[in-house]
C-alpha cells in the first residue's frame, strides 16, 4: 500500500519550498505553475478522489517538473507523478539526469498528453530561428523541468550551450510573464497545449513560434525516436501561422513497489472516465488509452490488469 501522511493542507511544494499535503492523501507530482502537468494533476486528483474508493484520496503538489518528479518518487516524497517516454527510460536504467541515483524502480500507470515545446516570442521580435537566441535572455523553466532537459538536447545541435544564451530558470508563469515585460527576449516552455501560462501571455500580447532551421527537426527527431513532430494551430495562441514543434508523449508513474489493488483502482478512476476528464481538462483531449500498452517502460502489475482484462 502507499505511505500515507498526516500533515495540514491540501497542497504542497516540493523541491520548491515547504510541503504538506492532507491527511490520507496521495501526493502526485506535476510541474511548476502555469505548465499543463500541475492542472492535470489536479484533474487526475480530482478523479481519484471521485472514483477510486473511499480509501484512496490524492492531492497535485507543485514540483520541478518531469526531470526531477522520478527523483521524488525514489526519495518517497511523492508517491505517484508525471513523466514522460524519454526520461523514464534514463530513469530505469540509471542513466543521464539519475546516473548519481542509479537505476529507479518505477513502472507505468498509464499515458497521458504529449508535452511539447514551446518556442516563443513577441511577433515583432528579430528572432526567427533557435539558431538566433544565441546572446539573448531566455527563460528556460525551472531547474530540474523538462524544458531544460530539451534545451541540453536542442542547443548542442545548433553549435551552443546554455552559456551562449542568458537564461532565465523560472517557473513558466514567471516566464512568459517576463517574456511579455521585456525582462527576456524569448521563453520555452515543454507543456501539454493549451498551455496556461502562454495563454495567460496571449492575452495581453501578439506571440509568434521560434522556428526549425531546414532540416533541423528531422536531425532532431532522428537522433531520438522518443520525440515526436506536433503542429500547434494557429487559433490555440492567436499566433499568426501554426507552430511545427518538437514534443514527447507523457505518463504517470509509481514506484514498483505500489500495491497492485490501488494501482488498479486508479488507473479505473482515470480511464474509465475519460469523457469528465476531458471536460474537466483540455490536455486530457489528447489522450490515448490504446498508448498506454505501447509505453517506453512497462505497466505496473495493478495497471496491466486493468488494460488487459
Amino acid at each position: 500500500m502507499f505511505k500515507f501522511l498526516k500533515t495540514l493542507t491540501a497542497t504542497a511544494v516540493i523541491g520548491l519550498g515547504a510541503s504538506a499535503v492532507s491527511a490520507e492523501e496521495l501526493r502526485i507530482g506535476t510541474a511548476s505553475l502555469g505548465g499543463a502537468f500541475y492542472p492535470m494533476g489536479q484533474s487526475i486528483s480530482n478523479l481519484v478522489n471521485a472514483h477510486a474508493g473511499n480509501d484512496i484520496s490524492m492531492v497535485p503538489v507543485v514540483t520541478g517538473g518531469s526531470v526531477q518528479n522520478p527523483n521524488l518518487i525514489n526519495s518517497g516524497e511523492v508517491e505517484i507523478a508525471i513523466t514522460n517516454n524519454n526520461l523514464a527510460v534514463l530513469a530505469v536504467n540509471g542513466r543521464g539526469p539519475y546516473s548519481a541515483a542509479g537505476p529507479i524502480d518505477i513502472s507505468a500507470v498509464g499515458a497521458l498528453h504529449p508535452s511539447v515545446l514551446h518556442m516563443i516570442v513577441l511577433a515583432d521580435s528579430d528572432i526567427q530561428t533557435i539558431e538566433d537566441i544565441r546572446g539573448r535572455r531566455v527563460a528556460v523553466g525551472p531547474a530540474g523541468g523538462g524544458t531544460l532537459g530539451f534545451m541540453n538536447f536542442l542547443l548542442p545541435m545548433h553549435d551552443m550551450t546554455l552559456e551562449d544564451i542568458t537564461p532565465s530558470f523560472v517557473g513558466y508563469a514567471d516566464g512568459f510573464s517576463q517574456l511579455t515585460d521585456g525582462t527576456v527576449d524569448a521563453a520555452f516552455a515543454l507543456s501539454g497545449f493549451p498551455a496556461g501560462a502562454v495563454m495567460q501571455a496571449a492575452a495581453g500580447a501578439d506571440l509568434r513560434f521560434i522556428s526549425f532551421s531546414d532540416g533541423m527537426l528531422d536531425q532532431a527527431l532522428e537522433a531520438n525516436s522518443a520525440y515526436i513532430s506536433v503542429e500547434i494551430p494557429a487559433d490555440v495562441y492567436g499566433t499568426g501561422d501554426a507552430g511545427t514543434v518538437i514534443g514527447v508523449n507523457n505518463m504517470l508513474v509509481v514506484p514498483n513497489s505500489a500495491d497492485a489493488d490501488v494501482v488498479e483502482a486508479i488507473t479505473a478512476a482515470i480511464f474509465d472516465n475519460l469523457e469528465e476528464f476531458r471536460a474537466e481538462n483540455a490536455n486530457a483531449r489528447q489522450i490515448d488509452p490504446a498508448m498506454s500498452l505501447d509505453l517506453a517502460i512497462p505497466l505496473h502489475e495493478g495497471a496491466a490488469r486493468y488494460f488487459n482484462q
